[in-house]
């Protein structure tokens, strides 16, 4: 068996081990409660997926007095991705597998309820890819939403914990299962599904909030029925123009059935604006990892999608990496704003994928405004052509013309990405996106894999390293960080400052109207960092590596800052699933992640751990 079908699977077995024209509203509970900066109550923050807080009682002037003033132990050592959601006097968070859920009174720190979900972890776990985690809860309609490791989406009383209903969202025989966090949009709750190295085909599926009834379900490929695309009125951005879609484009450009079969999963995260009535999200990479296998376009993978809430219907799709060869999944948030480009204000989405490149689209059209690197050490493409919206590849790293058998070195972005699911953060007082990148190349080798329902269909071995190119010029300058935090201004392309790290920042940031951006690191740190300039201001040793995500609230007049530490994810996995063999050939292991991040073991350990920060009285 070839090494890296060997990772995914020892990943998992020791994972197994250890453990319309009118103005549309939205659900007015969540609205309501976004719109109050005391809360915290969608994953991303609000609606727009900006991970903006207008709170700035820490500021940058004295965040540098901030101590912890209180933290939690979720007694779970995987990785803790995700963040806590603030609703009022209590503040709800969640844990890896399995998927245990916490309230706690922000008066006391005591655990007002706890609700954990009976899951079969000899199936779920072992075809959990890249660690067993889970980025999320949702709440709306008093209830809190948690989309469980085995698929099922389960509705929970607020209150009590209780569980009110619970909804099968796929099958983890087929190798299906869930770690993203759902969003509630008015009457309906939004989730998808992974699994894409097991040749699931991805969907994002809206689920009736008080009853579970299934409303609407779009896959990211196969005939107009599945995908909800109206052809001849959804469009895509084509040939310098925004383009209506012909009949079933999510199968003409696979081979034969291939698309049912086709990746494209879901298990990012959404945004929804309002007053457009629209959903966007990103789809994953196409199945298998071997692009000699699936010739094509392999759309509607690797694609960013707006869909009408109420229907699901297609409003725009636009695919950033045709036939991917690298595993650039696409899956990363879609930040809303609204932004002056060539001196006219545009409703923007905002997407950094994996493939390094950062995209600017009218979130209304779909036009394409912007593409550019936000890692100039990114070649293999030199630019996106902005007619056809289709990147220039550099064949000397493309993994197909290479062959396979053949292994393609120096290619970067590796499979991680530029960036992978931490969600960034954007500042309307500095016009600014803040990210939380990775800095890597790979060497990648495709070869041949059947498929059987069930079983990993990955077909490629990779293994990662630095870049060892400045972010800012792409030129060698002989370091060796593997991460870096970087300012870019999505209207022109361009990067304002970037800060280098030892390690990928794997922590979603929060930007504050106090002129600060936190973000965690693999290592534990809490940073905080001027908005404008990228000094760094403050940073606490937390006790795990930070995979969480930072998030702001306030409570009694007081602001807190609180993230979870827990050192895992694809980057961790070497500490999380016991990876790091120390033998020559575990540079393939856990999909290549572990040889570059074996020294991180020296830094932190596993954990599982929330931690508060406030200013002193």
């Amino acid at each position: 068996m070839k090494k890296q079908l060997k990772s995914l699977l020892l990943a998992s077995s020791v994972a197994a081990l250890l453990a319309a024209p009118t103005i549309a509203s939205a659900n007015s509970g969540v609205e309501k409660l976004t719109k109050n900066p005391a809360n915290w109550a969608t994953a991303l923050g609000n609606y727009a997926g900006t991970r903006y807080s207008e709170l700035n009682q820490i500021n940058a002037k004295n965040v540098k007095n901030l101590q912890p003033a209180w933290s939690f132990s979720t007694g779970v050592l995987r990785g803790h991705e995700g963040g806590p959601l603030v609703v009022g006097d209590v503040i709800y968070i969640h844990t890896p597998f399995p998927n245990t859920v916490y309230a706690i009174d922000q008066a006391t720190q005591s655990v007002i309820w706890e609700f954990t979900p009976s899951m079969d972890a000899d199936v779920t776990i072992p075809v959990m890819c890249c660690d067993t985690v889970n980025r999320g809860l949702a709440y709306g309609d008093g209830k809190i939403f948690l989309q469980q490791s085995d698929t099922v989406l389960t509705a929970l009383d607020a209150k009590t914990g209780k569980r009110i209903w619970s909804v099968q969202n796929g099958d983890p025989k087929l190798g299906m299962t869930n770690t993203q966090a759902p969003l509630v949009v008015k009457d309906k709750v939004l989730t998808g599904i992974a699994g894409g190295e097991f040749g699931v085909r991805g969907f994002l599926a809206a689920y009736d909030i008080k009853t579970g009834a299934l409303a609407w379900k779009g896959y990211s490929m196969g005939p107009d029925g599945d995908t909800l695309i109206n052809p001849g009125k959804s469009t895509t951005w084509e040939d310098g123009k925004v383009t209506k879609l012909g009949k079933n484009s999510g199968t003409s450009t696979w081979e034969g059935d291939q698309w049912k079969i086709g990746g494209g999963t879901t298990w990012g995260w959404y945004s929804y604006d309002p007053e457009l009535n629209l959903v966007y999200y990103g789809s994953g990479n196409p199945s298998t990892w071997n692009p000699v296998q699936r010739p094509g376009d392999n759309k509607w993978s690797m694609s960013l999608w707006a869909r009408d809430a109420d229907t699901g219907e297609v409003k725009w799709v636009y695919q950033m990496t045709p036939h991917d060869e690298w595993d650039y999944d696409g899956i990363n948030e879609v930040a809303l704003a609204d932004q002056k480009i060539n001196g006219k204000m545009r409703k923007t989405a905002v997407h950094f994928d994996r493939n390094g490149f950062g995209y600017t689209l009218d979130r209304e059209t779909g036009e394409l405004l912007v593409a550019e690197k936000f890692d100039k050490s990114v070649n293999w493409a030199t630019h996106i052509d902005m007619k056809s919206g289709r990147p220039v590849l550099d064949l000397k790293y493309s993994t197909e013309a290479n062959g396979e058998d053949e292994n393609t070195v120096g290619t970067c972005p590796a499979a991680l990405g530029a960036k992978n699911q931490q969600p960034v953060s954007y500042s309307p007082k500095t016009g600014l996106f803040y990210v939380s990148g990775n800095h890597l190349c790979m060497e990648y080798e495709p070869f041949e894999v059947s498929y059987t329902a069930g079983q990993p269909y990955v077909g490629a071995t990779l293994s990662m390293m630095p870049a060892g190119a400045d972010v800012l010029t792409g030129k060698p300058d002989g370091t060796s960080n593997l991460g870096q935090f970087t300012a870019y201004d999505a209207t022109t392309g361009k990067i304002a400052w970037s800060n280098k790290e030892t390690f990928s920042v794997w922590s979603g940031s929060v930007a504050t109207a106090g002129g600060i951006v936190f973000y965690g690191t693999l290592e534990g740190y809490l940073k905080a960092v001027d908005a404008k300039t990228g000094k760094e201001l403050y940073k606490f040793k937390t006790p795990s590596g930070i995979i969480g995500n930072v998030n702001t609230w306030s409570y009694k007049g007081k602001q807190y800052v609180g993230v979870l530490s827990g050192i895992g994810g694809w980057a961790g996995i070497g500490i999380a699933a016991g990876l790091d063999s120390g033998e020559d050939d575990s540079n393939s292991e856990g999909l290549g992640a572990v040889g570059a991040y074996r020294s991180l073991s020296s830094f932190t350990k596993l954990g599982g751990v929330f931690t508060v920060f406030a200013l002193p009285k």
